[in-house]
């Protein structure tokens, strides 16, 4: 009776036994503690169920690395997933392990978790493929090339191994799909960066700057972080037929802030307006008596404006341009021609000088006396001359030279 007593008891231990062991499945996590290290498998014990189970190499991480022992030790416990049975039965199969899969799900959960947020990510560049970069984030993301940079860059090689900031722009987990865009930082960083820049700017300021772009209609200047824009007739207080032909693109230059529109972002600048005018001390340079070298620019009527300095004309009159009668300027002159010239009167708040020629030639032994005054045109623009100027400096220069 005590003996078949004990054979009770032992075959009731023996079924408690095996029925407290859980039964795995596929898609089971389990947790295994490492049996042995293997060159390309770990061999576990799945804890609770008295089985073995095999972790491929490839298997034990979301990244690749060559020697598997510095991943995992003998004594270690993983938290893995059942991705299948390799046994034949309960007491004496096995069971595939996949420790990678179950952390990439877990990333998968904390990328959806950020992209739901918003949130900006950072990851390394693991590789440069065609078509853009690979970035590893616990799992393998995409850059595209037109999501890598804000501007055209032609080649990417030095980009891996790089750690950059990234949006995620696009995200499926059952397809291993994740799209990144660091250029979507870039912008938002710009962005931000400019608001700043607006913040501190006002109109009227002089700040420093350098030339970024060059077009035909003028030049834009970075004032570090914001693009502003002088117009080709802001360059300079001379005439400047293109942007290129006085500036370089990396030049530093200072200019003045003429207006701002904060809500489309657009700077209006001026480089003329922080520099000398070129009408600034012209009495001293353009002294009444002196000799000066100039172009003629344009022909009236009734004379011929010659640019004497950068910016700066005076009026030959008709009368004071030869000591020979001549109906018009264009008898003797041309646009273009470079010609000596004296200063006659200087009246810098007109922006006014009178100039001539003759007066630094020899006049002829016999001259026919100077016919009846022609009537004059006005110019169309505003030369700072009246007719009252004009006709009263032919007076003055019909009864000099009669004298």
């Amino acid at each position: 009776m005590i003996e078949d007593k004990k054979v009770e008891i032992s075959n009731e231990t023996m079924e408690d036994a095996m029925n407290s062991f859980q039964e795995v499945s596929v898609g089971d996590i389990v947790k295994g503690e490492v049996l042995a290290v293997e060159d390309k498998q770990v061999i576990v014990g799945i804890e609770g169920a008295g089985v073995e189970g095999v972790v491929p190499a490839k298997e034990l991480s979301t990244t690749q690395v060559e020697d598997i022992n510095e991943l995992v030790s003998v004594g270690d416990t993983l938290e893995l997933v059942v991705i299948t049975s390799i046994g034949k039965d309960k007491e004496n199969g096995s069971y595939l392990l996949s420790k990678r899969r179950l952390d990439a799900k877990k990333v998968w959960e904390e990328i959806e978790k950020d992209f739901q947020a918003g949130k900006i990510i950072e990851a390394p560049v693991t590789n440069v493929v065609k078509g853009g970069l690979v970035v590893d984030v616990g799992v393998r993301g995409f850059v595209p090339a037109s999501m890598v940079e804000d501007h055209f860059v032609a080649d990417f090689s030095e980009y891996k191994g790089q750690t950059l900031t990234f949006k995620i722009i696009e995200i499926e987990p059952s397809e291993n799909r994740l799209i990144l865009s660091h250029k979507a930082v870039v912008a938002a960083e710009k962005n931000s960066k400019k608001k700043d820049i607006l913040a501190t700017l006002h109109d009227g300021d002089i700040v420093d700057g350098k030339v970024a772009r060059l077009t035909d209609f003028g030049a834009f200047i970075d004032l570090g972080g914001i693009d502003g824009l002088v117009h080709v007739s802001e360059i300079a207080h001379q005439h400047v037929g293109k942007p290129s032909d006085v500036l370089t693109v990396g030049d530093d230059v200072k200019v003045k802030i003429l207006s701002i529109n904060p809500d489309e972002e657009r700077v209006s600048l001026s480089i003329k307006e922080t520099l000398a005018g070129p009408w600034e001390d012209i009495e001293n340079k353009a002294a009444v008596g002196s000799v000066l070298d100039g172009t003629v620019k344009r022909l009236t009527s009734f004379g011929a404006f010659v640019e004497v300095f950068p910016g700066v004309e005076g009026l030959v009159h008709i009368s004071q341009i030869s000591h020979k009668h001549i109906a018009t300027p264009h008898e003797v002159l041309q646009e273009g021609d470079v010609v000596q010239v004296k200063v006659l009167e200087v009246n810098p708040d007109e922006h006014r000088i009178a100039l001539s020629i003759k007066a630094l030639e020899a006049k002829p032994e016999s001259q026919e006396e100077p016919k009846d005054v022609q009537e004059y045109e006005l110019p169309e623009e505003n030369t700072g001359f009246t007719m009252g100027d004009i006709l009263g400096d032919a007076l003055k220069s019909q009864d000099s030279d009669s004298e």
